[in-house]
């Protein structure tokens, strides 16, 4: 039999299957770099996408809070301007209370009884004066309880004095300033 010497053709086999695993690893390593490289673009783009997101967000975001800052400054504007205008609805409904209370105060002073000083101090009015007698006095404080313009009447200071044949009591008395709210409606409903 002949002499064949196999091991060159092996030799030659082995090289081409290592030949053929390093172009299979090479080619698989290139395919793997593409992928990670094609992935990283993928991400690259999604953040640089969600970093424009939020630079409009927080320019709009910074857009907002300065319409936000006019707006609180226009609501405290329009709670000053309406606090101005209790004020000036209270003074309007408070104008009248004066001219009633004056005229209640000379409606319900009884004859034999004279007022030497009023004092009011916001709805407390304190009433001085001198009567001919201590009836007098109750027939007041019973008139100021009547009235619609002045409540609560409480007596302070009643003192009997004698001067030249005549007797006086001089007296100090409380009462509050009333509002009468049913003749406010009528005279509001008539304007």
């Amino acid at each position: 039999m002949a002499h064949i010497n196999l091991l060159p053709w092996r030799d030659e086999l082995r090289k081409q299957k290592q030949q053929q695993f390093a172009v299979v690893g090479a080619g698989s390593a290139i395919l793997g770099a593409m992928l990670v490289l094609l992935a990283h673009m993928q991400m690259e783009g999604l953040i640089e996408k969600q970093n424009q997101r939020n630079q409009f967000l927080d320019k709009e975001i910074a857009e907002l809070d300065t319409k936000i800052a006019k707006i609180k400054d226009m609501e405290k504007t329009k709670n000053a301007l309406l606090a101005r205008m209790d004020i000036i609805q209270q003074l309007q409904r408070s104008r009248p209370q004066s001219v009633h209370l004056m005229d209640q105060l000379v409606y319900t002073l009884p004859d034999g009884v004279y007022l030497n000083k009023i004092a009011q101090q916001d709805q407390a009015l304190t009433l001085s004066g001198v009567a001919q007698s201590n009836a007098r006095v109750s027939a007041y404080m019973r008139n100021i309880d009547s009235s619609q313009w002045l409540a609560s009447p409480k007596l302070d200071v009643i003192e009997t004095k004698d001067s030249e044949r005549r007797r006086s009591a001089e007296f100090r008395l409380r009462a509050s300033q009333a509002t009468s709210t049913a003749s406010e409606e009528s005279k509001e409903e008539q304007s």
